[in-house]
């Protein structure tokens, strides 16, 4: 019996020291994970995750206000629109283009940030720092609000209204019935290398093709983008024509366009191998057949479109250079930045990217008569109709003009 005791009591003093070895290794590993978190806290100076928006809300409101709503020069320079205008777009996008504020990014601000890239063509890392927001933030609201803006594109476009019999203007009293000019203008963009070829224009540079149709006023009615830019203008034209929802034309109407174009049926182009160009008729130099005058006449109305691309890319420098975007989201912001001109133009009796001053459209003009019953031109070609009409026109202008200065 003894022996037996003694036995079992060797047994629990071995499993008793077996047990206060375990317990003192876990409370070292214990003290060591302790240790590592309190040097970790100190060197990186961990703060709760929680609070960040409240820390930065100050910040971000001050920058907002400085941005947006401190004055209007300041608005015009940042987002290329005074504060009236800025809070009128912002009411459109929420009422018509169902764009919605989130839980922590307000509709105005994601407004600004969509509209501080496109001004100044930044990439997403320097909208993140100047906005305090992230990376991801910055992207997702910027595709918010441009697919709003799209959204609103049959609201912003301008209707064509023809110039009328008892028009003044000397650029366009003699084209009745014009709806106003097109043409085609070349935007850089990033595509993949294997598309490239396709891009690539006639002066090497990798190029979207986009034809557009504006007003006498200098506005879009009018943007096809995303074709490559070794596409022919006419081509283009072409294309429009026959797409759904594409570029329409009413019988009896017409747009300018330059020799690029076809002279045909609803698009009326200058004489080839004719002097054209403004530059031409500087120093007093006079035209001196009707085919001249025509071009000089065609020449002054139709630079409207020039001027209109002019200020496009003047405004917005994400046009001015390839964006960091996919090409189709490249050809969704070129068409939004044309419908936030048409806008700006419309919304400000002011446009400091303009040298001249904007001439209000009367919006609430009646576009029946350019409804969709009426009967539109289909097809781009040649007739002997449409040449005697041109011809007839330089000949009138240039008989009229004559008798005025002899």
């Amino acid at each position: 019996m003894p022996r037996l005791k003694l036995n079992r009591h060797r047994k629990q003093k071995k499993l008793a020291a077996f047990f206060a070895l375990w317990l003192h290794i876990l409370n070292m590993v214990s003290w060591y994970i302790r240790a590592v978190h309190t040097v970790i806290t100190i060197r990186v100076g961990m703060r709760p995750t929680a609070p960040r928006y409240k820390m930065f809300y100050p910040e971000r409101k001050e920058y907002m206000h400085r941005l947006v709503y401190e004055s209007d020069n300041t608005c015009l320079h940042q987002l290329r629109m005074n504060r009236e205008t800025f809070v009128r777009r912002c009411n459109m996008l929420e009422r018509d283009g169902k764009l919605k504020a989130s839980k922590y990014l307000q509709l105005d601000e994601q407004v600004a940030i969509f509209l501080y890239v496109l001004a100044h063509h930044v990439k997403n890392r320097v909208a993140k720092f100047l906005f305090h927001r992230s990376r991801d933030t910055i992207s997702k609201h910027f595709h918010n609000v441009l697919n709003a803006v799209i959204r609103l594109q049959d609201e912003l476009f301008q209707k064509p209204e023809p110039i009328s019999e008892t028009s003044t203007d000397e650029r366009w009293k003699w084209f009745k019935g014009c709806l106003g000019a097109i043409d085609g203008t070349h935007i850089s963009v990033q595509v993949p290398e294997e598309d490239k070829p396709r891009y690539r224009n006639r002066k090497g540079e990798i190029t979207t093709n986009v034809l557009a149709a504006c007003t006498p006023e200098m506005q879009f009615i009018y943007v096809l983008p995303g074709w490559e830019g070794s596409a022919a203008d006419g081509r283009i034209l072409r294309a429009a024509m026959i797409r759904e929802n594409g570029l329409q034309v009413p019988k009896d109407n017409y747009y300018l366009v330059d020799a690029g174009y076809t002279n045909g049926e609803g698009f009326l182009a200058p004489f080839r191998g004719q002097r054209y160009h403004l530059n031409t008729w500087l120093n007093g130099r006079r035209p001196e057949t009707p085919e001249e005058y025509f071009n000089m006449k065609h020449s002054a109305a139709r630079n409207v479109i020039e001027r209109c691309f002019g200020v496009l890319k003047k405004r917005w420098a994400i046009l001015r250079s390839p964006s960091f975007y996919p090409i189709k989201t490249q050809n969704k912001i070129i068409l939004a930045c044309c419908l936030m001109h048409n806008f700006i133009r419309r919304e400000m009796t002011y446009d400091p990217f303009d040298d001249d001053e904007f001439i209000d459209t009367n919006n609430d003009a009646d576009d029946e008569d350019l409804g969709s019953h009426v009967e539109h031109i289909t097809t781009i070609g040649t007739s002997n109709e449409w040449t005697n009409f041109r011809h007839s026109l330089a000949t009138s202008m240039f008989n009229a003009w004559t008798s005025r200065h002899h």
